[in-house]
């Protein structure tokens, strides 16, 4: 997996998988466009990205974001031309913490010995989303639907609902792995955003790291979340 590899989530729906920080990506198609969801961690792990739905469609894309954390939207650059979504609140987040995030992460892999990475991520200057989410987007005998649920994960969590194949994109606010990141949560109200995710009645749900899922895990994460808001309220 260390290049990636595509797993089919539904006709026309794929997931992509990373080893890299068990990382995990999307790709939507219709009749006229694209819609790929999270462009990885930096500019050299766009392209790779970029090439690889280029070698599935030469459909153009549009992107969406799920959230402002490096691993999922310092890579938007491969995308030239490509109007990104995501929530008003994304754009405001990344605009003053991605110099923060990029030093963070450039010093991870310095001291992990990835000299490669590290300095990719140095030399990366995301850039920001441009276009309006929550959004249907018709992307030609199909529509994505981009939705925001509530808070959880972060204070503005972006999903993408795929109604006909019965897929939702749900960023990091499902976890497959390992147990959910809590820095930036608003954990009270992550259980309430994930009942709303349940009640789209996916089929397959993409997590953001991690494998795809089914609604049962959702739910069994679900009530982990609950647990943990319940015990800081104590």
């Amino acid at each position: 997996m260390t290049e990636g590899r595509w797993v089919e989530v539904g006709d026309g729906v794929l997931a992509r998988r990373y080893a890299e920080l068990d990382l995990t990506v999307g790709l939507v198609l219709g009749a006229e466009r694209a819609l790929v969801v999270d462009t990885r961690g930096d500019e050299r792990q766009g392209a790779e990205l970029a090439a690889a739905v280029r070698a599935v469609t030469p459909l153009p894309p549009a992107v969406a974001i799920t959230h402002a954390h490096f691993d999922h939207c310092f890579g938007t650059s491969a995308f030239p031309g490509a109007p990104v979504h995501a929530l008003p609140r994304c754009r405001e987040v990344l605009a003053a913490t991605a110099a923060a995030q990029r030093a963070e992460w450039t010093r991870h892999y310095r001291d992990r010995g990835d000299a490669t990475t590290a300095a990719a991520l140095a030399a990366t200057d995301p850039p920001l989303p441009d276009a309006a989410a929550p959004v249907a987007l018709d992307l030609g005998g199909r529509t994505a639907h981009l939705l925001h649920l509530g808070r959880g994960h972060t204070d503005h969590d972006l999903v993408v609902h795929v109604p006909d194949q019965q897929v939702v994109f749900a960023g990091d606010l499902v976890e497959e792995g390992a147990p959910p990141d809590l820095g930036d949560a608003v954990l009270a109200e992550w259980p309430a955003t994930l009942d709303a995710l349940l009640a789209l009645a996916p089929r397959v749900v993409v997590p953001g790291h991690g494998d795809p899922v089914d609604p049962a895990f959702v739910a069994e994460q679900r009530a982990y979340l609950a647990s943990l808001a319940l015990r800081s309220t104590r």
